[in-house]
């Protein structure tokens, strides 16, 4: 049964400047316990560097329990505190897009393959919305410089109005 974008976006955190995805819900989407999961990433510890994977400190996970849920009526397994084989000492581990990639060639499953297949194409969906807003942002940043210098000069032109009127008038004639 295929996996809805949708589901995906949402399991999609921003830490540490990475867009990542919590081993929890990945567990989930292949189908597997997390602590395999994590089992399968160990014996291959060499695939995955600190730029594909890291694990998050206490203060990262309470944050993220919070905003989880707070935000959406279908939280996290991490917010609900329904992780089975979790010791709650040991905090969990995210993946960023490479990290993800390369669960593929871990968990070698047709599951697997297929849900990374959807995962990979939302990465790529945000990329290119994240691109968009910049491109907007910029364009908006142009525009706030191109009229700043003209509202300046209006600006100026009133302050000068008034100063030329608070200016006491010489009179004319007997005083």
């Amino acid at each position: 049964m295929p996996v809805p974008a949708e589901f995906i976006e949402r399991k999609i955190y921003f830490m540490r400047g990475h867009k990542v995805m919590l081993d929890s819900d990945l567990a989930l989407l292949y189908g597997v316990p997390t602590k395999r999961l994590n089992e399968a990433v160990k014996r291959n510890k060499k695939r995955f560097p600190k730029d594909f994977m890291f694990q998050l400190a206490k203060q990262e996970t309470d944050n993220l329990k919070s905003q989880i849920a707070t935000s959406s009526p279908n939280r996290s397994q991490i917010a609900t505190g329904s992780q089975k084989h979790r010791d709650p000492k040991i905090q969990p581990y995210v993946f960023t897009e490479q990290g993800v990639a390369m669960l593929s060639s871990v968990l070698n499953s047709s599951r697997a393959i297929e849900v990374n297949i959807v995962i990979m194409r939302v990465f790529v969906h945000i990329r290119e919305l994240m691109l968009s807003h910049k491109d907007i942002a910029r364009r908006l940043d142009d525009l706030e410089k191109k009229y700043d210098g003209q509202f300046r000069t209006i600006f100026d032109a009133i302050r000068q109005l008034i100063l030329e009127k608070a200016k006491p008038k010489t009179k004319i004639g007997f005083v």
